[in-house]
């Protein structure tokens, strides 16, 4: 069943393009891994996912109905650069999140203990239990960093956007994280949208790699045109391309069409 679908989008600042020609099908639960070169508008992707912005052209849908012009709850974003309450607690930063699943975006009573348990256990598989009663301008960057990923986790969004979220991370941190987020979305269905340098991380983490790329180029004005889906990876049958992969089998994919 598909969840997100991107239509056409053209995404221009001004006189320069930045994205055109975009469309992807993306069904519920998917993880897809987005790589490409730096300025090739992957992070700009992420935004218009967000509805943080508006495309110049085209149509992104989510459940067939189009954005609404403004990021909702239904959405969880993490940014390379780490952002968390600085006011609350380590501890209370998880619970906060977990509250903005709720109508009122408050946790009471029962409610609020049971919360703070989870938060503790979440805490301690990232290996932050020890910092949970300190604020977060306490912590390394890196620390902070992963204190984002788990307060967007613990929200439970639908649909959840990473941008080069464990860049910061030393490699045996990047693991451990890499290990809670694949089981939390065994737990909790979420639809995934990752931007990564790695494609080592990439491959490991994604269903799908899809990557960004300029088709058209003129070398006398490198920023004429907009970069587009050159490539869609079915990273859990060796990466082998959909198109491919129907060449194969003779089967069918909804979203198997690589980008034109």
């Amino acid at each position: 069943m598909t969840l997100v679908q991107v239509d056409g989008i053209f995404q221009s600042y001004g006189p320069r393009p930045i994205l055109e020609r975009v469309s992807l099908s993306v069904g519920e639960g998917e993880f897809i891994s987005i790589v490409g070169a730096s300025g090739c508008g992957k992070s700009t992707f992420l935004r218009l996912l967000l509805d943080q912005e508006r495309p110049t052209r085209g149509q992104i849908t989510v459940d067939g109905q189009p954005l609404k012009g403004e990021p909702d709850r239904t959405r969880g974003i993490v940014f390379q650069r780490y952002s968390v309450f600085p006011h609350l607690t380590v501890r209370d930063n998880i619970v906060a999140a977990e509250g903005l699943s709720r109508p009122l975006g408050r946790l009471f009573g029962p409610a609020r203990r049971a919360a703070r348990a989870r938060a503790d256990a979440t805490l301690d598989r990232i290996g932050l239990a020890h910092v949970a009663h300190q604020y977060p301008a306490a912590l390394s960057g890196g620390m902070q960093q992963r204190l984002a990923i788990a307060q967007a986790l613990a929200a439970k969004p639908r649909i959840l956007l990473l941008d080069e979220p464990f860049g910061a991370l030393d490699p045996g941190t990047r693991e451990q994280m890499h290990a809670f987020l694949t089981d939390l979305r065994q737990e909790t269905p979420m639809t995934v949208f990752m931007v990564t340098h790695d494609l080592r991380e990439a491959f490991k983490l994604g269903d799908r790699v899809i990557v960004f790329d300029k088709t058209r180029w003129d070398p006398h004005d490198p920023a004429a045109y907009g970069a587009t889906i050159t490539y869609d990876f079915d990273a859990r049958n060796g990466g082998i391309p959909y198109q491919l992969k129907e060449d194969q089998d003779g089967s069918s994919h909804p979203a198997a069409q690589p980008a034109a």
